[in-house]
């Protein structure tokens, strides 16, 4: 990729965020089950279509300052599938305890609004599209609106994959690529929007 196809691609960013203050930076874990090689066969106890947030992590990028001002982060209660599977457990250190105390994702919801009011002009990224599949998703479970309804979405995997040569598999390797530094559990809500955080500054900066 040549510098001057990256350096469009760069003002390409900055002209889709310029309408924005702030930028929230979400990962999103939920319900999950895979058959270990281990098992016997035996059928998902959540299937794809059925899978529910169980955390969001949302940290908050000032676009003028390029530094991160505040987060937040909620355990959500499922209602689908609310005991969680081993395989759950163990992909995100997340404890049934953890969600049985939670939330339901409409009063999570609510909670979110409330702390937004704060950083008002605003849109938010993802490391990939999936997590702005899972709150519709979830929104149509709950029968409420999304938890970032009406924000404007950006795919940062896209942008990173518009300014690097490399194509990482993960957000792990992505920050590796990049020389910066892991922060946290992987496949951790909070932890994981950490690091997209660290990426899209990087990225910007």
């Amino acid at each position: 990729m040549s510098i001057e196809a990256k350096f469009l691609h760069l003002q390409a960013i900055h002209n889709l965020l310029a309408p924005y203050r702030y930028l929230y930076c979400v990962d999103l874990e939920a319900t999950c089950d895979e058959v270990d090689e281990s098992e016997s066969a035996r059928k998902l106890v959540v299937v794809s279509d059925q899978m529910e947030t169980i955390e969001i992590g949302l940290v908050v990028i000032d676009l003028e300052l390029l530094e991160i001002v505040d987060e937040f982060q909620r355990f959500v209660r499922p209602q689908i599938n609310p005991t969680l599977t081993d395989f759950c457990k163990q992909l995100t250190s997340i404890q049934q305890s953890d969600v049985d105390g939670a939330l339901t994702y409409q009063e999570v919801g609510d909670e979110l609004r409330t702390f937004a009011a704060s950083y008002p002009d605003a849109a938010w990224a993802s490391w990939g599209d999936y997590d702005a599949r899972q709150l519709e998703r979830d929104a149509g479970f709950a029968a409420c609106p999304s938890l970032l309804e009406g924000l404007p979405h950006f795919n940062a995997r896209k942008w990173h994959a518009g300014l690097y040569d490399d194509r990482p598999k993960s957000l792990e390797q992505a920050v590796e690529s990049l020389g910066l530094v892991w922060q946290g559990t992987y496949h951790r809500g909070i932890d994981d929007a950490k690091n997209v955080a660290s990426i899209i500054k990087e990225m910007l900066g």
